[in-house]
């Protein structure tokens, strides 16, 4: 079906962000969500659930073939942490009909870090200097954000606040990568808006959720990659994150669902595109966020806090991004895996078929 085919979705039960209505008709006209159903096909939702397309705020990228891979799970936004060359990522944006990205471009590490074996040359940032120079590159290259990678070794205190200066400076939001507690700390003395992953070395001290808290920053915990991890890793326990999680939530602190999918194949544990999303949303129930704050994870707040302004809910005007459920997922987080059907921007996407690829049967 092409964008340009205006549709009204009649007895549909749309959730609008708090809540599940109810049997009305939505209107797609074009890519965006229209308001008048004059000359529109009707089609008969039978009562199904309609939620806002699915944004996962943590990804990686590697072929158009990702893109296809979110979109038939119902992910319809995804917000790169490093995908590099410039060229392939220049190529993924603004493809029809797939997962719509943001992008960080390249990150920022430093000499010794692991992440520095793996990231390009001009991701390892030696001093202060440097670190204007690099956020000044990515700016120029239409970066939407800017990634630190704090890890110790890795990047100097000086460098991780040098990054973020220079980032705010331009009006960029900063995301900064911390998978043990030390690098958390170096991520909160440099005043970082978010910070993805979540420690794995042990549960975070409480001064550092009030200080999450206080300086109102975000928190992306990656819970599917770091049940991954903690199964290859020494002394790296799950409990320590999802027990972090727990205390962010219960304190207040922001929280967006992002998996770091990818596919890297020299990665020692692989998170696949499209369906983590699902297990992401499990597992921030199971830490105990309600199903409705885990589903706002996934669609309201991660458009809110990544200025994402034509998405994220069900409202005329806003972007057609789409997902049709056969279950509630107020009662049942695991209903966003029964896809019925799925528009990026206006474009019907057809579904993973039920049963295959991961997907849960209910």
């Amino acid at each position: 079906m092409s964008a340009t085919t205006k549709i009204a979705l009649t007895n549909v039960r749309v959730f609008d962000g708090e809540k599940i209505l109810d049997p009305t008709t939505i209107v797609i006209d074009g890519e965006i969500i229209g308001s008048d159903p004059t000359g529109a096909i009707e089609q008969d939702c039978e009562g199904a659930i309609l939620i806002p397309g699915l944004i996962d705020a943590h990804i990686h990228l590697g072929s158009i073939k990702d893109l296809k891979n979110m979109s038939i799970y119902g992910v319809t936004t995804a917000l790169d942490m490093a995908t590099w060359p410039l060229e392939l990522l220049t190529s993924l944006r603004n493809q029809k009909g797939m997962t719509d990205i943001r992008s960080s471009g390249i990150s920022v590490t430093g000499p010794g870090s692991t992440h520095s074996y793996l990231l390009p040359k001009e991701s390892v940032i030696r001093s202060v200097d440097e670190a204007k120079t690099f956020v000044a590159r990515r700016v120029a290259e239409g970066s939407d954000y800017i990634k630190i990678v704090c890890d110790k070794p890795g990047p100097e205190q000086d460098v991780v606040n040098t990054i973020t200066e220079e980032a705010h400076h331009h009006g960029k939001l900063v995301i900064a990568h911390a998978a043990t507690v030390a690098p958390f700390e170096m991520a909160q003395i440099a005043g970082v808006d978010m910070i993805t992953h979540i420690p794995l070395d042990n549960v975070l001290p409480k001064e550092y959720v009030d200080r999450m808290v206080a300086d109102k920053c975000i928190s992306i915990p990656t819970l599917a990659m770091m049940e991954g991890m903690a199964r290859i890793r020494r002394r790296a326990k799950y409990e320590y994150a999802r027990d972090s999680v727990t205390a962010q939530y219960k304190a207040g602190v922001p929280i967006l669902a992002g998996t770091d999918a990818h596919s890297v194949k020299f990665s020692p544990f692989s998170v696949r595109h499209g369906e983590s999303l699902h297990h992401e949303l499990e597992l921030l129930v199971a830490a105990g966020l309600s199903n409705l704050d885990a589903l706002k994870a996934a669609t309201s707040l991660p458009a809110q806090y990544f200025n994402l302004d034509d998405r994220g809910v069900i409202e005329p005007g806003r972007r057609a991004d789409l997902v049709l459920i056969g279950g509630d997922p107020l009662q049942d987080i695991r209903a966003t895996r029964l896809l019925k059907r799925i528009w990026c921007a206006g474009i019907e996407v057809e579904p993973i078929k039920p049963g295959s690829g991961g997907c849960l049967m209910m």
